[in-house]
């Protein structure tokens, strides 16, 4: 099963990566710009930051509701339907980042902290139609990678208006 993921250190680094180019790419960019969506139908780069919050929100805590129990019953959760119960649409740029990142700091430590061995563990999730079996390694592989094209988006809209 594990063969179908990125490799643990392949997902670590985008885990790790992602602040660190969105950092780079936003420095110079003020927070109107952050807030202006690039095209009619689009996301600001503030609206997909609040939406990869959300997203590490909810597959963050399957991450630790897995590591801490006996393949435990998860109820899933969509981001989207997440966000509504959040703030963080309505946050500017810059403060709603320094709680992205400070989050994604203790992911990693949990993740970094737990041995390969314990990216095998699972969780049954119900609520998405079919029962589903679902790993720390499935996890932690979807957000990264759900989380590549969005860290892009962002660099794409900053690079746009410097």
């Amino acid at each position: 099963m594990a063969d179908a993921f990125l490799p643990r250190e392949w997902i670590l680094t985008l885990l790790t990566e992602a602040p660190a180019r969105i950092a780079a790419a936003t420095a110079g960019v003020d927070a109107a710009q952050l807030r202006a969506a690039p095209a009619e139908g689009e996301w600001s780069a503030t609206e997909i930051l609040a939406h990869m919050r959300a997203c590490a929100d909810v597959w963050g805590s399957c991450i630790a509701a897995i590591l801490a129990e006996d393949r435990p019953t998860i109820r899933a959760v969509n981001p989207r339907t997440w966000i509504l119960g959040t703030n963080y649409p309505d946050l500017e740029f810059r403060p709603s980042f320094r709680a992205f990142s400070a989050q994604r700091v203790d992911l990693l430590a949990t993740l970094e902290g737990s041995g390969p061995g314990s990216w095998l563990r699972s969780a049954v999730v119900t609520g998405a139609g079919a029962v589903l079996v679902r790993s720390v390694h499935w996890y932690a592989h979807w957000l990264a990678t759900h989380e590549r094209s969005h860290v892009n988006q962002i660099v794409r809209i900053a690079n746009s208006v410097a």
